[in-house]
């Protein structure tokens, strides 16, 4: 199933996997947006995301890489 910019658990978990020993804090939202982007399963529009919507996808990522690396 395509993941559009509302799917913001399952792309943050879909980054956790592709890139799990960086930490999400440390990401720019420009190289993040280029990566969802980049991912296989995103059908959404480039122009459809905002600094919200990114921020939730970081949190998610964050919670995944924090619960695999027990960082606070």
């Amino acid at each position: 199933m395509p993941l559009n910019w509302t799917d913001t658990r399952a792309i943050g978990e879909l980054l956790f996997e592709k890139y799990d020993t960086l930490d999400p804090l440390t990401v720019r939202f420009t190289d993040m947006h280029k990566w969802i982007l980049d991912l296989e399963d995103f059908a959404g529009e480039p122009a459809k995301s905002n600094e919200k919507i990114l921020e939730a996808i970081q949190m998610a990522w964050y919670e995944e890489w924090k619960d695999e690396y027990g960082k606070d």
